[in-house]
């Protein structure tokens, strides 16, 4: 029996100058998933979020990506790699990547 898992990102909806985020990136990135995983799923509603770096409080408006596969050190790695990407991407300090283990019946 396979393990799984499901990967979830939250990706801002806004960059940190307060500039909404072009579509089109969240777009790409969920076809960035897709391609390697043959499917992504992507809640649309704002999730909004606050946080504190460097006594600066940030707001965030976000969205969550996310795709259940098997829970391997090939796709783990391709998600610490996408992180990367992703920060840059979208011009963040950091980009939340989660996994959560999930259980199929």
């Amino acid at each position: 029996m396979s393990r799984f898992c499901r990967f979830e990102l939250l990706l801002p909806l806004r960059f940190n100058d307060g500039q909404p985020v072009p579509r089109a990136l969240l777009a790409l990135t969920a076809d960035d998933i897709q391609r390697r995983f043959g499917a992504v799923s992507w809640e649309s509603q704002v999730i909004a979020g606050l946080w504190r770096e460097s006594n600066m409080v940030y707001r965030d408006q976000l969205n969550r990506l996310f795709v259940d596969a098997e829970d391997t050190p090939d796709n783990r790695h391709f998600f610490q790699d996408l992180k990367n990407q992703l920060k840059e991407r979208f011009a963040q300090l950091d980009i939340w990547v989660t996994v959560h283990p999930i259980e199929l019946l």
